[in-house]
């Protein structure tokens, strides 16, 4: 699952090695991301690891269960009426543009798009 908040982006999933620990896996293209990630709604979140060569060059695990608690604690979170806004208010316009890139591209499936 892709996760895009205000303070992030994310890719949450579960590898070989979280079945057996209960776990999911966050990585993130950015290490920020996951310090806030922890910050702000996941202090259980492990320690993050720096994978270069991988599609995501860093990455950590939590529980299952405080990945599902963060979640919501982010939902409850939210405060702004236009979330592109928000972003180039917390992280900058830059990012926010980049949001706004991913955003152009997922409109193309209300066009008819693949």
């Amino acid at each position: 699952m892709w996760l895009i908040t205000t303070f992030g982006f994310f890719s949450v999933v579960r590898k070989p090695d979280d079945v057996k620990s209960d776990t999911l896996t966050i990585r993130a293209r950015v290490r920020e991301g996951l310090e806030e990630l922890r910050k702000i709604a996941l202090p259980a979140l492990g320690p993050i690891r720096d994978d270069e060569g991988t599609d995501y060059p860093f990455r950590a695990s939590a529980p299952r269960a405080a990945v599902s608690a963060a979640m919501a604690r982010i939902a409850q979170d939210i405060d702004y009426a236009n979330f592109k806004d928000a972003v180039a208010a917390r992280q900058g316009k830059a990012r926010a543009h980049r949001y706004g890139e991913v955003w152009g591209t997922l409109l193309r499936l209300e066009k008819g798009g693949r």
